[in-house]
């Protein structure tokens, strides 16, 4: 995914409310930005940090800047969770994950299970269906570890339990954690943070539910799904 105009650089000042940054742009500007990252940015929301902004010039947007990157020590972090289903979706059209390579067509924001919508949905006439919910990581505890999820999160654990049941009808279930860093080698679920989502995901894999990790190839022009990690429950 390559960023459609070039990124502007600044300094984070202050995350707040969720969805509102404070910036001061290396021009000597200072706006407040879209923060489009409901969690908690653990790690990755410190005063100071080094941050790339995108821009839009639509007029019925009523802040003109997003956060896209924030530096933490040598590397990157996407901050962007609406940019991770582009990301798998630009690497599933490309054949570039894998176990997931094959299928003839791609549905996206699918309906299923109890009021639920699926991320992606891989068709493919001579096999079931796969069901691939996305989950954006940006959270980094350990040396080189990359965790989910940084805050509690009900609405994840849903999703797992609703892919255990699509897993148990006989189709195919799939989680995806797309490691929005530059920084780690592995992938691991932070029980402590949200021992519910621990195991419900522990359960749905034991109904059938496959688990995948992929990192991110990151730079102030692009962002691309890239290598296998390994992980750990």
């Amino acid at each position: 995914m390559d960023f459609p105009q070039p990124l502007t650089g600044g300094t984070l000042l202050r995350r707040y409310k969720r969805f509102f940054a404070d910036v001061a742009l290396d021009d000597g500007g200072e706006i407040t930005a879209h923060c489009p990252n409901p969690g908690a940015m653990m790690g990755v929301s410190d005063p100071g940090s080094r941050v790339w902004l995108s821009r839009s010039d639509s007029p019925t947007r009523k802040l003109a800047h997003t956060l896209e990157l924030i530096q933490v020590g040598e590397g990157l972090v996407g901050v962007n969770t609406m940019a991770s289903n582009r990301l798998v979706h630009e690497a599933l059209s490309a054949g570039g994950i894998a176990e997931l390579a094959g299928y003839e067509t791609i549905r996206r924001e699918v309906p299923y299970g109890q009021a639920s919508r699926v991320d992606f949905v891989l068709d493919h006439p001579d096999r079931p269906p796969a069901y691939v919910e996305v989950k954006n990581v940006t959270v980094m505890r350990q040396a080189s570890l990359a965790e989910f999820p940084d805050c509690v999160s009900l609405r994840a654990s849903s999703h797992v339990r609703e892919l255990a049941a699509v897993a148990q009808s006989g189709q195919r279930a799939v989680v995806l954690f797309l490691v929005q860093r530059t920084d780690c080698s592995a992938f691991s679920v932070a029980a402590d943070i949200d021992p519910k989502f621990a195991a419900a995901l522990s359960a749905a894999v034991g109904q059938g539910v496959e688990v995948l990790a992929y990192a991110c190839e990151m730079s102030t022009n692009s962002v691309a799904v890239a290598a296998r990690l390994d992980w750990s429950a």
